[in-house]
C-alpha cells in the first residue's frame, strides 16, 4: 500500500526509497514461497513418521502373532492330529454305511412293490371306468381297454347289486 502511494508521489523511475521498497516486497513475496514450500515439507515428514509408525506397529503385532503360533504349534503333536482324523474319517464313513443300511432296509419295509402295483392296477380301473384312453394322449404307454376283471367274489357280488339297481335309478332319473 505505501509502494503504490509512493510510487504516485514519485516524480521519476529513479526514487531510491520507492526502488528500496520494491526490493522489500519481491522479497517478502519470495520469503512466504519459502515458509510455504517449508511447511509442506513438515506436513509431509509428519505424514512420513505417521506411517512409519504404523508399519512399526504393524511389525510389532505381525512378531506377537508369530510368536504365538510357534507358542501353539510347540503344544500341538502333528502325529496325535493326524490321528485323530484318520479316526473321525474312518468312524465317518462307518456312519454312513450304517445310514445307508438303515434306509436301505426302510425303503424294503415301507415301499414294497406290491404296494406299487396294487396303485396301478387301481389307478387303470379308474381310467377304464372313466372311458379315458392313454393311448391317444401319450405315446408309448398301455392304457386299459376294458374293465379289469374282479379280484374277489365280493367285489363281484357287489358289481351285481349295483347292476341290478341301476335301471331303476336311470327310471326315477328319467322321470324327474
Amino acid at each position: 500500500m505505501e509502494l503504490k502511494q509512493r510510487a504516485k508521489a514519485a516524480s521519476s523511475a529513479s526514487d531510491t526509497t520507492l526502488k528500496t521498497l520494491a526490493k522489500q516486497l519481491v522479497q517478502v513475496r519470495q520469503q512466504r514461497a519459502k515458509i510455504q514450500g517449508a511447511k509442506a515439507q513438515l506436513g509431509a515428514m509428519g505424514m512420513h513418521a505417521t506411517v512409519t509408525a504404523s508399519q512399526i506397529a504393524a511389525a510389532s503385532a505381525i512378531g506377537s502373532v508369530t510368536e504365538g503360533m510357534k507358542t501353539a504349534n510347540k503344544a500341538m503333536d502333528a502325529r496325535a492330529t493326524a490321528k485323530i482324523m484318520t479316526d473321525f474319517q474312518r468312524e465317518n464313513e462307518r456312519m454312513q454305511v450304517k445310514e445307508e443300511m438303515m434306509d436301505d432296509v426302510l425303503m424294503d419295509v415301507f415301499d414294497s412293490d406290491g404296494v406299487e402295483e396294487e396303485a396301478d392296477q387301481l389307478t387303470n380301473q379308474v381310467l377304464a371306468e372313466l372311458g379315458v384312453e392313454l393311448d391317444s394322449q401319450l405315446v408309448g404307454l398301455n392304457a386299459p381297454t376294458s374293465k379289469p376283471h374282479a379280484e374277489s367274489e365280493q367285489e363281484q357280488a357287489e358289481q351285481d347289486a349295483l347292476d341290478d339297481v341301476l335301471p331303476d335309478l336311470r327310471s326315477r332319473l328319467n322321470a324327474l
